[in-house]
């Protein structure tokens, strides 16, 4: 039978100094271990399944004697009892680990999402928008909650104060929230139900955004009074008028008209390219080009095939550069309400199909089955339909308003 080792003293254990591992008593197994550089810590030596295995108790002198002793006893019986208490504490750190690296605050994981889509979006401003947005109203709300216990009160809470007074912000923030939720989801942050969806959810809290939003459409000049402001348009010299033109010609986004290279334009087939990455819906956009768009661009100075072709003084011209043109000209509109003068022309003055304008405006189909189908951009249709819109432009002549097109 194997000597016990003396039960030592809490002064004699102090006094260990020596490089080494000394068995302190009381505990079988239970010993002092000393390093070469002064370091001391307890050490728990048990036989396991018929194997001998040791595990730290913790560094003396913050384990006192007696807790490592009552420490010791603790383990033994559970040997005893048929449990591995090393593999039961490797397995709760593990655990512990890994709760602790799921309890992230909503504000991290917003983060982590905006860092792993931005490359995706179009442009800087759309992920400064996203910043703005969440920082401004869901920070002071749910920024500091852990993500997985974000709930449906905490969303409408974040939402209520401005649902009614800023309904498109609010719901973009919603949608925000959802997305950052649903990646938190998919990374094991949290589970159940997305508290900010809105169907069969939120929808039953809070009023329908269409019912409550205070729209407000861009100004627009009557389609009657187009001519005449077309001829005073023509009037006015700059650069801003002259894209302000360009675009009216062409029913363009005034971005797609300002950002025009040369490389884009083909004066011998009529013709302006805008590439995908300038579209709003991603998509390349034909546009036909009409005898008096043609004309406005064979009177600029032809550039290299990189240059703008509407440049500013110092680079690209600015959306406000085009608006300074209405303010002078004493025009309450906005270039972009331009291009719902020529919806309404298309929709009161022509028999076009809406589709025909709905594509010469490059507007996305909503219908997601009827866009897999239409695959083809009615181009020729669209050749027709700028001519006429161009011809109205420049003479506003009656026989225009009424034209009986292909459909």
């Amino acid at each position: 039978m194997p000597r016990k080792a003396r039960e030592l003293s809490a002064l004699e254990v102090r006094r260990l100094a020596q490089p080494g591992r000394w068995s302190v008593g009381g505990v079988d197994g239970l010993a002092l271990q000393v390093t070469a550089g002064g370091a001391r810590s307890w050490v728990l030596r048990v036989t396991i399944n018929g194997r001998q295995r040791e595990m730290g108790l913790g560094s003396f002198p913050t384990v006192t004697l007696a807790e490592a002793r009552e420490k010791a006893r603790s383990h033994r019986a559970l040997v005893e009892q048929g449990t591995d208490p090393i593999s039961q504490r490797a397995s709760a750190r593990s655990a512990a680990a890994a709760k602790q690296s799921t309890q992230q605050t909503f504000s991290a994981v917003a983060m982590k999402y905006i860092a792993q889509h931005e490359k995706g979006w179009k442009n800087a401003k759309h992920g400064a928008q996203w910043s703005a947005t969440l920082q401004a109203y869901a920070e002071p709300v749910i920024g500091p909650l852990l993500v997985s216990d974000v709930t449906t009160a905490h969303v409408i809470k974040v939402l209520e104060p401005i649902w009614t007074t800023k309904t498109e912000t609010a719901s973009r923030v919603r949608s925000r929230i959802e997305l950052v939720l649903d990646f938190a989801a998919a990374h094991g942050l949290r589970e159940g139900p997305n508290p900010a969806r809105w169907r069969g959810n939120l929808d039953a809290a809070l009023p329908k955004a269409s019912k409550v939003a205070n729209v407000q459409h861009h100004a627009a000049v009557p389609v009657s009074e187009m001519p005449k402001f077309m001829a005073r348009l023509r009037l006015r010299a700059g650069q801003g008028a002259r894209a302000l033109e360009f675009a009216i010609l062409t029913a363009a986004r005034s971005g797609e008209v300002r950002g025009m290279t040369w490389a884009e334009v083909d004066l011998a087939a009529m013709l302006w390219t805008v590439p995908a990455q300038r579209m709003k819906g991603g998509r390349e956009h034909r546009v036909p080009l009409s005898a008096p768009a043609m004309a406005l661009l064979r009177a600029l100075p032809a550039g290299e095939p990189d240059k703008l072709v509407l440049p500013g003084l110092r680079g690209p011209l600015s959306d406000m550069s085009l608006t300074a043109v209405l303010r002078r000209m004493g025009v309450d509109a906005t270039a972009h309400g331009f291009r719902s003068s020529f919806r309404d022309w298309t929709s009161e003055h022509t028999n076009y199909p809406s589709e025909v304008a709905e594509m010469a405006l490059a507007h996305t189909v909503a219908n997601k089955v009827e866009a897999a189908y239409r695959r083809g951009d009615l181009f020729e249709r669209r050749v027709l339909l700028m001519a006429e819109w161009a011809a109205f432009l420049q003479a506003g002549d009656p026989k225009h308003e009424a034209t009986d097109a292909p459909v």
